[in-house]
């Protein structure tokens, strides 16, 4: 037996007969730093579940990331017992076509299917398929095949991303992917990922050493001590992140982790711990003022953004645009109250009625979906695909857009708010008395050293006055804290300059689009001399 696990094909970000120009395969630049030109943030995150899944089963398994069309007929070719295929909603088109393509080419193989993407109703009569795997994958795919599905997990090494420019600059890939469990018991009524997974937390690190043992397997073997922490609200286990901070304390190992965290959870352990356990990021909901959920009641946001970031933690808040509240006035209300938070990168989402959530059903029986809009454009960053009784489908389009811009506009761009953090943790940490904050202090200002060369690019192509005086601040800060550049980082700030240049003129003649590169691993796959366990080829 021998399965496929894959994800859509490319390319992506391009209007075509699987997909628009709007469906770009880049988180940041798709829906956090996209109106922010030659700053934007580029970079690619593999389709980690599939690995996961690949790691967990017995038979040799291969798994597919972002390939070419071309790439997928030919690997279906070879005649697979299952073919998985991966998506969400706005890639249905894809996963029907890929489905179709197995029927084709490999009549044989049970084609699975799988993501958020199952969710759409019509899934079930519109897209061949054999089995969907809805909620955990991991024990779902080991009950299809016949195996012990409650037999122990074992964290797959994958790294966390690729493709990463900086003004257009390539930057080392150098985080881990970690998984240390699904869902969210928040169940907040437009969040797909807890409906998704039943509204429960599912562990697969249940405790501090099992996240503290992966972490040492990974460095072992990618030789990464950062991670990705791929978990709805890893900080809701609160006594996993204490353990694992003594681990690290006790074996004096200084892991640094991105984390996903509700505001609540947040302030239960304080951002001080937070920059002890090396956290360097987080993403937070702050939603909307107008719709206050239970992690955010009650809690000064601003204050505590503030403190997070001057302990060197680099923010991304969140906020949702096109309430039933919001009209032409409130939704500048809750833009501003949004951008007022200062946080380092900010992300507008129009509420998304997504199938599977609690706001799908309540609007899909109020009838005020919009059917006549194609799934390819239901992902929450082109217009709303349902009736809203204050904006038209292109008034959101255009709302949303001045959102952005007015965030860029107040702050500057993302990439200097992040050298701001840095320096400013490094300012709270270098004084402690205690050897671990030292250390942390230590290792944000190697990490200002290294996004300083990126700050008079950011000068000179700074969009307005405000945002030129914000980068002169941070470079006085820069100067003042750690003294002139060094020779070689005044070289590296003048090459950063000119790819600057190039990237910006790439820009402006309509070269938007990145595509990742094809990712093969193969998982227990034995060739005709060596077994593979698992290798990546490009």
């Amino acid at each position: 037996m021998r399965v496929l696990l894959s994800s859509v094909f490319g390319p992506y970000g391009v209007d075509d007969a699987y997909g628009r120009k709007e469906n770009i395969m880049e988180l940041f630049h798709n829906q956090i730093t996209r109106e922010q030109g030659v700053f934007s943030v580029r970079v690619f995150h593999q389709s980690f579940g599939l690995y996961f899944i690949a790691e967990n089963i017995e038979p040799p398994t291969l798994v597919l990331d972002f390939p070419t069309q071309e790439r997928f007929i030919e690997e279906i070719q070879k005649g697979y017992d299952y073919v998985g295929i991966s998506f969400i909603v706005p890639n249905y088109a894809k996963a029907k076509h890929m489905a179709e393509l197995v029927r084709k080419h490999s009549p044989g193989s049970k084609i699975v299917l799988g993501g958020h993407g199952v969710k759409i109703p019509v899934v079930k009569d519109t897209v061949p398929h054999d089995h969907l795997c809805e909620g955990e994958g991991v024990r779902w795919f080991r009950s299809l095949l016949g195996e012990d599905p409650d037999r122990s997990i074992r964290h797959p090494v994958v790294r966390a991303s690729f493709g990463g420019r900086i003004m257009g600059m390539p930057v080392k890939d150098g985080n881990a992917h970690l998984c240390p469990g699904v869902g969210c018991p928040n169940a907040c009524r437009f969040c797909c990922t807890s409906h998704f997974f039943h509204k429960k937390y599912t562990p697969y690190l249940e405790t501090g050493k099992d996240v503290f043992d992966t972490c040492l397997r990974i460095e072992k073997e990618l030789g990464l001590t950062e991670f990705f922490v791929m978990d709805e609200n890893f900080l809701i286990q609160r006594e996993r992140a204490l353990e694992l901070m003594d681990l690290m304390e006790k074996n004096n190992k200084f892991f640094q982790f991105g984390l996903f965290s509700s505001a609540d959870n947040v302030v239960a352990l304080g951002p001080e711990f937070l920059a002890r356990l090396g956290v360097t990021k987080i993403w937070i909901g702050a939603e909307s003022r107008f719709e206050v959920y239970e992690k955010n009641k009650g809690l000064d946001l601003k204050k505590l953004l503030r403190s997070l970031r001057d302990h060197g933690i680099s923010v991304i808040a969140s906020a949702i645009l096109f309430l039933e509240q919001h009209d032409k006035e409130t939704i500048w209300e809750d833009i501003q109250f949004a951008v007022d938070l200062e946080s380092d990168f900010l992300q507008f989402m129009q509420l998304g009625p997504l199938p599977g959530t609690q706001l799908y059903e309540d609007y899909d029986r109020k009838g005020i979906l919009r059917t006549d809009l194609p799934f390819e454009e239901w992902h929450g960053q082109h217009r709303i695909w349902f009736r809203h009784p204050h904006f038209t489908g292109q008034e959101s389009q255009q709302f949303l857009k001045q959102a952005f811009l007015y965030d860029y506009d107040q702050w500057g761009p993302s990439v200097v708010r992040m050298c701001d953090t840095l320096i400013r943790g490094y300012r709270t940490l270098k004084e402690s008395c205690d050897h671990f904050m030292t250390r942390r202090a230590e290792e944000m200002r190697k990490r200002a050293e290294n996004m300083r060369v990126f700050l008079e690019a950011a000068l000179a192509h700074a969009h307005n006055d405000r945002a030129r005086e914000i980068t002169q601040v941070v470079m006085e800060k820069y100067e003042e804290t750690l003294g002139a550049m060094t020779k070689r980082q005044r070289r590296l700030a003048e090459v950063a300059r000119k790819i600057a240049d190039r990237e910006s003129l790439r820009l402006k003649e309509g070269k938007t689009v990145y595509q990742p590169k094809t990712i093969e691993t193969a998982y227990r796959m034995v060739s005709e001399t060596t077994p593979v366990v698992p290798v990546s080829a490009t």
